[in-house]
């Protein structure tokens, strides 16, 4: 048996043992005496599951809480962004650092192929279709998440693929209270870009690349080097070596001596900024016996590293409950948010990229004028002029200079959010509750992209104005009648109601073209009209809900729930689908058996079962809601309307079915010192929903079927740990991880590429199917790829081509991380208060098409090159990775695994340190609390390829997106 006194006992704890708590016993300085009941509270917490509330030892589902400690006053201007490394199965990825920007949140692998595989978004019970930016994160009490079949299914489809419940804040009883926010700080790149080669390296390898291009069988390696120096100047359009060194390089490849770059123009510093961030939130809440109110304001003005870019938002909130007689309580919660998106183009390949253009324009070409001596030019009142490049190569973005001409354009992204909720809850006897609740969410968009007239591109055709509207609107009506009674040691709640769903979303855009004058930013101001269009959708959803839930002497429990949904997205016969659940646990610990062993606090074993529907049509990231119709599309036919059919009907299209199993253990030891879960969860998802392509010859791109099944398994690691707690000094140390296996089970043929990836029975949905990179051939630098073929017997042979177009495909790993979590930390000494997340990911590859535009071979003249050509292939380094430089074309830069890195990475995720000043100091101002603190996101990041934000998309693959950025701030709380 153990000994209980032990336990009690004084412990100390070096940081690096922290996990061996427990393990083993260390003696070290005196704890007090009592009875430390540190957490004791969490243990059997009350936590916010779908329709209700519930303990969270007598649950019998796998619900995870983040707490609004661990949300409030992060400076992100999204709260998806700051769900990363907080709970075990939930991935949250940051693709792209544009403020405002939504992270891609998958819970518990990727739930299907084609269809959505996010999660459901609740806010306040009800589920939510406004922009999730909207949220202010200072207005959130908590956030649970809901992960298994037990904690989801009763949203049905809704929430196949997990649900992240948000409750806001509540006025609380007692005396009226005033909180009082503000922070300020700024922002600048999380990660370094790339590493570039100088001038001076830049003008010596472009020569070599010159050279190796003219050497041929008619000419020469010496007729190649005086080529190569006569015509570099030329080839590159610019010398920034001024007119006394016309030929900057010799025929020896090296820079004359003497000769100098007259200016280094690194256009990261002209299109990239250190930006400012400022956050202002009030709220006033109260409440009594009868009722309580929550209002809050909130100002957010959060600029991007890159020109033009930011987020601006203005945000208000009210949440009333009142119990207006003892059988009707009512309540309302309404917010409105208006924001203001600046978002130049940052996540494509197109020339007018900011992010791309700060990259890929060498130093040597000026952002100003400069005179051949490397002097400004100026105009007659003694300005600078920007320099367009006119003599630049297309591949350094000639006629292109985004530092002039992005102040003169427009790229914004203006959302009106509303968001209201109401409720009447009935109690027709103590055991007997009634609640009908309404929601509606309706967001008014309005994009506005304009092309000044005067500078730049759009002054080829007289500038252009896109504008576009849309407007969603979606409503939901619950009525749920709920009965709980305890008999003796026997204990029911059962729940039974009804919820309709409806969206609707329409959408105009026109554009046109040719300003008379500048500086006016809107249609009527230009001539030409170029398109106009216009559509409408709508969707519906009808539900029938029951559950059931049992338990004896607080020991023994099990649920059941069944839930019926009609979605209009399928045919009348294929519309409705029936989704259920089945769990149960044991909560061990109040076993006799188990407290004679003097050592669990907590024991709960739990278990559950179940399916639910996902009827999310999607391709790519256009949603489909009509995918059982014949659909058509209408053409100008030369004035004449023309219908052309562009879907075929699938009127057997059916529910995508998902099937969880979660297994669960639960436990709290050393007087809740220590507590955990060990969860390991299947989910298989079947009749997967999927658009199979077709010959473009038959005239369809592809059309919705049911084909194959995927299963995602894994475990789940959670362990919450108190090393230190005494009068002055409390320390909590959180890790959490999840591992994570993906993979296809059944599909209708034997493979399905799409792009760089494979489908395969066997593989994960996201497998790179590429052409493996084999080096580069010593004897004369040429690129070489895995060619396999069969020889005149039949045999399978592997060699080498230095053709890509005969690179073999295969595959090359899969881009899901094996392992993901997070190591939270949480310090507080006296008035002193230090906290920090530490988020990693292990596995996993990264395909870095970013890199390769820095790569080339030397056939883009003018492009940016990376560091790394300077370890090029040359007779003097034969055993290298980089091909040798020649203005031909060579292919290398081609998709293949050269650009395949590894996608392990870990990122101190937030820091945070505060003063709370005594009481002394301010209680006769009538504050009640009065904190500054200072905090960092992103602060460092630890991973292997440089360059690259290791914190990409799930698919792996990266796409010139706007990066992470490291923010620091400074704040100050009070409480009135």
């Amino acid at each position: 048996m153990a000994n209980k006194k032990l336990f009690n006992a004084k412990i100390w704890i070096p940081t690096g043992a922290v996990f061996l708590l427990g393990l083993v016993t260390v003696h070290g300085q005196e704890i007090q005496s009592k009875k430390d009941t540190l957490r004791e509270k969490d243990i059997d917490e009350v936590v916010v599951v779908a329709y209700g509330k519930a303990k969270r030892t007598s649950y019998t589902g796998s619900v995870a809480t983040i707490s609004s400690e661990k949300i409030n006053n992060r400076p992100v201007t999204n709260i998806t962004k700051a769900l990363e490394g907080q709970v075990a199965g939930l991935q949250a990825v940051s693709a792209s650092g544009q403020p405002g920007a939504t992270a891609t949140i998958r819970i518990r692998g990727i739930g299907s192929v084609s269809a959505s595989s996010s999660p459901l978004f609740v806010v306040d019970g009800i589920p939510f279709d406004g922009n999730i930016n909207s949220i202010s994160p200072n207005d959130i009490e908590s956030i649970s998440v809901l992960k298994d079949a037990t904690a989801s299914s009763l949203y049905g489809s809704r929430g196949a693929n997990g649900i992240i419940m948000v409750t806001t804040k509540s006025g609380k009883k007692g005396e009226s209270r005033i909180n009082f926010n503000i922070s300020q700080g700024f922002s600048s790149r999380a990660v370094k870009d790339y590493e570039q080669v100088n001038t001076d390296q830049y003008f010596q390898l472009y020569w070599e690349a010159m050279r190796n291009g003219y050497r041929s069988g008619q000419v020469s390696s010496q007729q190649a080097a005086q080529m190569a120096t006569d015509n570099l100047v030329n080839i590159l359009g610019i010398n920034p070596y001024g007119l006394n060194y016309a030929k900057p390089v010799g025929t020896d490849g090296k820079l004359i001596p003497g000769a100098r770059a007259l200016w280094n123009d690194d256009w990261r510093d002209i299109l990239q900024r250190v930006a400012s961030r400022n956050q202002v939130d009030l709220d006033f809440s109260g409440g009594n016996e009868k009722g309580n109110y929550f209002f809050s304001l909130g100002y957010l003005d959060d600029k991007g590293i890159a020109i033009g870019s930011g987020f601006k938002k203005y945000s208000t909130r009210l949440k009333i409950n009142n119990e207006v007689k003892k059988w009707l309580t009512i309540g309302a919660n309404l917010s409105y948010t208006n924001s203001l998106q600046e978002a130049p183009p940052s996540s494509d390949s197109r020339q007018d990229n900011i992010i791309n253009a700060a990259r890929v324009i060498p130093s040597f070409y000026p952002y100003y004028e400069r005179n051949a001596d490397g002097s400004y030019r100026l105009d007659a009142n003694g300005n600078t002029i920007y320099d367009f490049g006119k003599y630049r190569p297309t591949s350094a973005l000639q006629n292109q200079n985004a530092a002039a001409t992005l102040p003169l354009d427009k790229n914004e992204n203006r959302e009106d959010n509303f968001s209201g909720k109401g409720y009447l809850d009935f109690t027709f006897l103590p055991e007997l509750k009634f609640k009908s609740s309404f929601s509606v969410d309706l967001v008014n968009y309005n994009g506005h992209y304009y092309s000044n007239p005067l500078l730049g591109q759009g002054s080829e055709i007289g500038g252009s104005v896109t504008k576009t509207n849309s407007r969603m609107l979606s409503y939901t009506t619950s009525n749920i009648l709920t009965y709980d009674k305890k008999f003796n040691q026997h204990h029911f709640n059962i729940l039974g109601g009804q919820e309709f769903y409806h969206y609707e979303y329409q959408t105009i855009s026109g554009n046109r073209s040719q300003f008379s004058l500048p500086y006016y930013y809107e249609p009527d101001a230009a001539a030409l009209l170029g398109g106009f269009s216009g559509n409408s959708d709508r969707v519906g959803l009808l539900s029938f809900l029951g559950k059931a839930e049992y338990d004896f002497k607080n020991t023994y429990f099990i649920s059941g729930s069944v839930r019926a949904d009609g979605s209009s997205r399928f045919s009348p016969q294929n519309r409705w689908g029936t989704f259920w659940s089945v769990g149960g646990s044991w909560k061990a610990s109040n076993e006799a058996f188990i407290k004679d062993l003097n050592f669990f606090n907590q024991l709960t074993l739990r278990a559950s079962y179940g399916g639910q529907g996902n009827d999310k049509i999607m391709k790519g990231n256009q949603n489909i809601y009509y995918a059982y119709q014949s659909l058509y599309a209408f053409y100008n036919n030369l004035g004449e309307g023309g219908t052309v059919a562009n879907r075929l009907p699938t009127e057997d299209l059916k529910w995508e079915t998902n099937l969880n199993l979660n297994v669960g253990l639960e436990f709290a030891i050393l007087n809740n010192r220590i507590k955990g879960n060990i969860e390991y969860f299947q989910r298989t998802s079947q009749d997967l929903l999927f658009e199979m392509p077709l010959a473009p010859s038959l005239g369809f791109s592809g059309y919705s079927a049911n084909i194959g099944e995927l299963k995602n398994t894994g475990f789940e690691f959670s362990l919450f740990t108190t090393p230190v707690r005494t009068d002055n000094f409390h320390w909590d140390v959180d890790v959490n991880l999840s591992t994570l296996k993906n993979r296809i089970t059944k599909l209708p043929k034997g493979s399905i590429v799409t792009g760089s990836k494979l489908l395969q029975v066997g593989g994960s949905v996201y497998d790179f199917f590429i052409p493996e990179w084999m080096g580069v051939d010593p004897s004369n630098g040429a690129p070489l790829w895995k060619y396999i073929y069969q020889d005149a017997s039949g045999n399978t042979v592997e060699g080498t081509t230095s053709e890509y177009a005969k690179a073999t495909k295969t595959l090359q790993g899969s881009s899901l991380p094996k392992v993901s979590g997070g190591v939270t930390t949480s310090i507080n000494y006296k008035n002193f208060d230090f906290s920090g997340l530490v988020t990693f990911s292990i596995g996993g590859k990264i395909l870095d098409t970013d890199y390769t535009m820095l790569m080339s071979n030397g056939n883009n003249a003018g492009a940016s090159w990376s560091a790394e050509m300077l370890n090029r292939w040359t007779p003097e380094n034969p055993n290298t990775d980089v091909p040798a430089l020649s203005t031909k074309t060579n292919n290398w830069t081609s998709v293949s695994s050269r650009f395949l890195y590894s996608g392990t990475y870990a990122r101190v995720k937030n820091v945070s340190i505060g003063y709370t000043l005594p009481s002394d100091y301010f209680g006769k101002l009538g504050l009640k609390k009065f904190r500054i603190y200072l905090q960092a996101e992103n602060l460092l990041t630890f991973y292997g390829h440089k360059g690259m934000d290791p914190e990409q998309s799930i698919d792996g693959t990266t796409y010139y997106r706007y990066p992470a950025m490291r923010t620091i701030t400074f704040g100050l709380q009070a409480t009135l």
